[in-house]
């Protein structure tokens, strides 16, 4: 979207006040394809024809006849791929329940415009939408087969980034997720979204974990000698767990890396310990038995997590990205954090926050008596040898900041 003159933009609004306003407001911002419509029909007549499909689409939820929340259930089914503003007088709940119903169905939602509409607000959510065109184009989706995924696993093109985790009080660097990637010889740098879900369909998983956990291992014991203890945390599938000589296994890499057990922590994600929880509970039980941490992952986020919480024998919760990045501001998010804040220090366990994306999730942390954070803001995941670099980066940052040590926290 970034050449506004080839960017079709469509507005759906009942008022045509606000189509008025919004189309002028688009054009003073240099963007000559714009077309409003009154009605749902008339709007997905244009998102079916090629030279009408509208590169973003600014919708108004609360319309007669087809509603907004209509309409989106008709763009996920015609598979629209441009970016959706949505445009309401609703009250916050609402503009966000229909966000989040968009999302699950797999549209590119950039934002919210709640009316009366906002100059400014309007301008950086177009370009949030620029963003997203320009992160689409780069990364285009390519599918891999079975043989590809088997193949890299076995040449070693399978490598580990790493992403930082601090203490939320000190701002101390603690520790780090390894965050497997594909090396590809001809595509580059490929993301775990195209190869994990391959490798777990045709059974490759385990040894695609095999070779995350040694080079995490190996990477680990680098750190220490070089005077960097750091805890390395490493996710786990189901099927790992499904295997009765996993803790074994881990046992003896941790001992041959010359690495503490409760340097090495495991993350489960919640949506994967449905099934078989008596060997996976032996499995866990024994890796927690050898002071190994572990961890479960994006709570909140998955099925039936008080029952894990009560069968299986973690020690650290991870509150998902869902509910850390912009609790600060909404009261929803909030309470669901502290909650879930509350619940894992009542039951003794450390917490982690996942998706501190801005200098405001920060402090919101500094806040709520939180353990551990990481994100974007703090850091991005990195190959191993940057993670040096980063540190001595962070340290500044700290400073400068002024991240630590009695920060107010945002308005």
């Amino acid at each position: 979207m970034t050449d506004m003159t080839s960017t079709r933009i469509l507005i759906l609004d009942d008022d045509p006040f606000m189509l008025k306003l919004l189309s002028t407001m688009l054009t003073q911002f240099g963007y000559s394809q714009v077309r409003g419509v009154e009605n749902g029909a008339e709007a997905l007549e244009l998102c079916g024809a090629p030279e009408s499909r509208p590169d973003l689409i600014l919708l108004d939820i609360n319309m007669p006849g087809m509603d907004g929340v209509e309409f989106v259930r008709h763009l996920a089914t015609c598979g629209y791929r441009g970016c959706l503003i949505l445009v309401s007088g609703e009250d916050t709940v609402m503009l966000q329940a229909t966000e989040r119903l968009a999302r699950n169905q797999q549209l590119r939602v950039v934002g919210a415009l709640p009316k009366p509409p906002s100059r400014d607000k309007l301008n950086d959510l177009l370009g949030l939408c620029d963003n997203e065109v320009r992160a689409k184009a780069k990364t285009a989706r390519k599918t891999y087969g079975r043989d590809e995924v088997a193949a890299a696993i076995a040449q070693g093109q399978i490598i580990n980034y790493y992403q930082p985790k601090v203490v939320v009080e000190t701002g101390a660097f603690l520790g780090v997720e390894t965050l497997a990637r594909w090396m590809h010889p001809h595509d580059g740098l490929v993301f775990p979204d195209q190869f994990i879900a391959v490798a777990e369909e045709h059974g490759l998983i385990q040894d695609l974990t095999r070779a995350v956990v040694k080079g995490a291992l190996n990477q680990t014991r680098s750190w220490t000698q070089a005077g960097l203890p750091l805890q390395v945390a490493i996710n786990v599938s189901m099927q790992d767990l499904g295997q009765i000589d996993f803790a074994d296994w881990v046992v003896l890499q941790a001992l041959a890396s010359d690495v503490q057990p409760r340097q090495l922590a495991l993350e489960l994600t919640e949506s994967g310990l449905m099934h078989e929880l008596s060997t996976a509970l032996d499995v866990l039980t024994r890796l927690r038995l050898k002071r190994f941490c572990l961890s479960i992952d994006d709570f909140g986020n998955g099925y039936s997590s008080l029952v894990q919480l009560r069968d299986l024998p973690f020690d650290q919760l991870k509150i998902d990205y869902g509910f850390t990045h912009n609790a600060w501001q909404d009261p929803k998010l909030r309470a669901i954090f502290e909650a879930s804040l509350n619940l894992a220090k009542q039951l003794g366990m450390e917490v982690v926050a996942e998706g501190v994306e801005d200098k405001q999730d920060w402090f919101f942390l500094q806040t709520t008596g939180c353990d551990i954070a990481q994100g974007y803001f703090i850091a991005r995941p990195m190959p191993a040898d940057a993670v040096l670099g980063w540190s001595k980066d962070w340290q500044r940052r700290l400073v400068e900041e002024r991240l630590v040590g009695g920060a107010s926290p945002p308005a």
